[in-house]
C-alpha cells in the first residue's frame, strides 16, 4: 500500500514536478504559448519562484527560455495546462536567454528586474 502512495505523481491539490514539466502553458483566451521547461524552487523556503517557459523555435530548435514568476499561473483542468494572462507583446519583451546562454539565478538583481517586469511581489517577499 505504501508503494501506491509513493507512485502517485497527482492529486486533487498536488502536483509532481516532474509532471509539471513540459506542460503547455496558455493565455486567458485558449491560446498556447509555450511550455514549461522547469521549475525552479528557492531552496531555503520552498516556494516555487519561476516557471522556465521554452518560447518560440521550432521543435525545441531555437527555443528562448523565460522565467515567468510561479504566481502568475494558475492550473486550468480544462484546457489541461497552466493559464497565464500575458500578452504576446509582454512575452516577446520579457526577459529571456536562449537555449545555449546561461542565466545566473544568483543575481538578485536581475531576479528583481524579472518580478518587477511582470509587476509582482517577488518569492521571496
Amino acid at each position: 500500500m505504501a508503494t501506491a502512495t509513493l507512485d502517485k505523481r497527482e492529486t486533487t491539490t498536488l502536483i509532481g514536478s516532474d509532471k509539471v514539466e513540459g506542460t503547455n502553458v496558455y493565455r486567458s483566451n485558449g491560446d498556447k504559448i509555450g511550455a514549461i521547461d522547469r521549475v525552479m524552487i528557492d531552496k531555503q523556503s520552498g516556494k516555487v519562484a519561476y516557471a522556465v517557459m521554452a518560447f518560440g523555435g521550432f521543435l525545441g530548435i531555437g527555443d528562448d527560455h523565460y522565467p515567468v514568476p510561479w504566481s502568475l499561473l494558475r492550473y486550468n483542468s480544462k484546457l489541461g495546462g497552466y493559464e497565464v494572462n500575458i500578452s504576446e507583446q509582454q512575452l516577446t519583451g520579457a526577459p529571456h536567454y536562449g537555449r545555449d546562454e546561461n542565466w545566473d539565478w544568483e543575481d538578485r538583481k536581475r531576479a528583481q528586474q524579472v518580478f518587477d517586469y511582470y509587476r509582482v511581489p517577488p518569492y521571496w517577499m
